[in-house]
């Protein structure tokens, strides 16, 4: 199974310092406003310079905090949770030639995280990469990509362009771009937020997994707006509150906003997954590992 259902989503900024960065991921269907912006460990939206010192502190904390989800073999189980997830598969690095259009409205998904020529992230994927490899075998799609950028649309990519990823995929310059873009968008903002909210290891994973199916919007059914309404009902540990009756309460907005468009939707990477090593209490995400996905059996030893 590819990449089962995932959900449109549109651009939403997230701060890093002074700079908003506009990014997106085949997510949400978030419309975020003006205000949208990375929020922090106390729920206040961050914007521009005055945000600066906070984000020092912010710094200063997460420098004294276990890597968590961003030790190596950690960040490793990570990925490969979410191969099983979006791709039936532990061998997650088995996916950067992957490319196809799954009649979900976001054009070509592809690649190691599932970037979209409809959602931003894989135009601006191509762009960061023609910059050091500007005789890429993909630099000539650009137009087209920034034609198509927000719709469904092939125009100027077919025929031609899913070769050319497959092709361009078998260079590691072009694998570690994918890595680096999947971090930028993804992975590295998931997992700082997750640690100024006081969350371990499982947390962060449950903020990785909820910030690639559903981009970075800050709308009802973006990341950053799910995390809003999870910290309305629930404390955040920073904030004193428990750690497991936050991410049960987060999680059921996560599954919501999963079946939001298919109440028939397969939520089995919370249901059989996420919940389970919950429940399990397993908040460091210790192996070995044991979990269902799509009635298929996963083990990490």
């Amino acid at each position: 199974m590819k990449r089962p259902g995932r959900l449109l989503h549109a651009v939403a900024p997230v701060a890093t310092a002074a700079v908003f960065l506009l990014v997106t991921g085949c997510g949400s269907t978030d419309l975020p406003g003006n205000d949208a912006a990375r929020t922090s460990g106390a729920g206040l939206l961050e914007a521009g310079p005055s945000s600066e010192s906070e984000r020092e502190k912010d710094d200063a904390l997460i420098a004294e905090l276990p890597p968590g989800l961003g030790a190596p073999d950690k960040k490793e189980l990570a990925q490969q949770i979410l191969a099983t997830a979006d791709n039936s598969t532990l061998d997650w690095r088995g996916q950067y030639d992957y490319i196809e259009d799954l009649g979900d409205g976001n054009g070509y998904t592809a690649g190691v995280i599932g970037f979209c020529t409809g959602t931003n992230d894989l135009l601006t994927l191509v762009e960061h990469y023609t910059k050091s490899r500007p005789d890429n075998g993909l630099a000539r799609y650009l137009p087209a990509l920034r034609q198509v950028d927000g719709s469904d649309s092939h125009e100027g990519l077919d025929p031609g362009f899913a070769d050319a990823w497959v092709k361009e995929a078998q260079k590691a310059d072009f694998r570690k771009a994918q890595d680096t873009e999947r971090d930028r968008i993804y992975f590295d903002p998931a997992v700082r937020l997750a640690k100024l909210d006081g969350l371990g290891t499982l947390g962060q994973f449950i903020y990785y997994d909820a910030m690639v199916l559903h981009g970075p919007g800050t709308g009802p059914r973006g990341f950053y707006g799910l995390r809003e309404a999870a910290m309305a009902e629930a404390d955040i540990p920073s904030q004193g509150g428990k750690e497991k009756t936050y991410l049960d309460v987060f999680l059921d907005l996560h599954r919501k906003a999963m079946q939001y468009e298919d109440p028939h939707r397969d939520t089995t990477r919370i249901d059989t997954t996420q919940r389970k090593f919950l429940n399990d209490g397993n908040f460091d995400l210790a192996t070995p590992l044991r979990w269902e996905m799509y009635g298929e059996t996963f083990r990490v030893p």
